[in-house]
């Protein structure tokens, strides 16, 4: 079976940590993130993933020189113009050729969806497309999905009010297709997936959803980033991983609780990091405090910061005192922004 993962985003809501790293290669918990998907894809009997990417594939090229991740193959499909959800999905399966049943995730998520679970489901239904459902406590941020007691999708509801909808269950981001779908699809095209194809399908009766309580979490921006990373050192996922990468230096006097600490970086003597993320390679000077913090530049001596993002060109100065600080200004004509 194949798949085809989007990863073409802008990833303007991780700036400044995205100006010189594409969001799918960050880490969650010391493993890009993108490898976490690829895993959970592999053990649902994919053998080939295709990147759908809006930018130039040489960091993707670089992270897997091999052509594969986590044991299966990659395929590159770069857009030559944004192409939207749907228009990303038809051309990177075209370019794969793409001819059967395949799977399709978002980039930013993170989940423990049982995949091959998702695929019996859509084959029991005979359906043209499935999509995968989560419950949320607020659904009003989201596009919610009502279904009828056979699991075809009624109807998609943007952003509802409080208590115009009863279901709670939003898309979350991954679907089981058959190949009929990209002939719904224009060629080079801007064309949206939730907005046009699936309302589309739904109205035919040919889109079923199957809603599971799976751990699902949006990685796309800080805070959820922050939470994905915590979530897979303290249990809540169903499994858990080292919170110190390889190569880390930290000194037997700095203080870590409940944070990770990145490959190659360094936390200096005395420095106190709470509810944090030290990414690879990122400096956290002595006495440094970091409460609820992403940190990927460096952190000068003595600084204090809470609810902050450092990027890689990043610097704090030493025995700065910051209150949710995005370095350098997210805003500011800088690198492009990487996937």
């Amino acid at each position: 079976m194949q798949a085809v993962i989007l990863v073409g985003g802008f990833g303007t809501r991780l700036r400044p940590l995205t100006f010189t790293v594409p969001k799918p290669l960050l880490p969650i918990a010391n493993v890009r993130q993108l490898e976490h998907l690829i895993a959970s894809l592999g053990s649902a009997g994919v053998d080939r993933v295709a990147l759908a990417l809006g930018f130039k594939p040489e960091p993707f090229l670089r992270a897997f020189p091999d052509g594969t991740c986590a044991g299966v193959a990659l395929h590159y499909a770069i857009e030559p113009e944004p192409l939207d959800t749907a228009g990303a999905i038809a051309f990177a399966a075209r370019d794969a050729a793409i001819d059967e049943t395949f799977v399709v995730m978002n980039g930013d998520i993170l989940t423990d969806l049982d995949v091959a679970a998702l695929v019996r489901f859509h084959r029991s239904r005979s359906a043209e497309g499935t999509l995968h459902l989560t419950p949320v406590d607020d659904p009003s941020q989201y596009g919610v999905v009502e279904t009828d007691v056979g699991g075809w999708v009624r109807r998609f509801v943007e952003k509802p009010a409080p208590g115009e909808i009863e279901s709670r269950t939003i898309n979350a981001g991954t679907y089981v297709l058959e190949p009929s779908v990209i002939d719904r699809i224009p060629h080079l095209r801007r064309t949206s997936v939730e907005r046009e194809v699936f309302p589309a399908m739904a109205a035919e009766g040919r889109l079923a959803a199957m809603a599971t309580d799976d751990y699902w979490i949006d990685t796309g921006r800080p805070d959820t980033y922050l939470q994905a990373n915590l979530d897979l050192i303290d249990g809540s996922r169903s499994r858990i991983l080292s919170s110190v990468g390889t190569n880390a230096v930290v000194a037997p006097t700095a203080s870590i609780t409940h944070s990770v600490i990145g490959e190659s970086s360094t936390v200096e003597a005395g420095a106190v990091v709470v509810d944090s993320v030290v990414l690879p390679g990122a400096h956290v000077g002595a006495s440094v405090r970091l409460e609820r913090c992403l940190v990927m530049g460096r952190v000068g001596d003595g600084a204090t910061l809470a609810d902050c993002v450092v990027g890689l060109d990043g610097a704090v100065e030493p025995r700065a005192h910051l209150v949710g600080a995005r370095i350098p200004d997210p805003s500011a004509p800088g690198p492009a922004t990487m996937g």
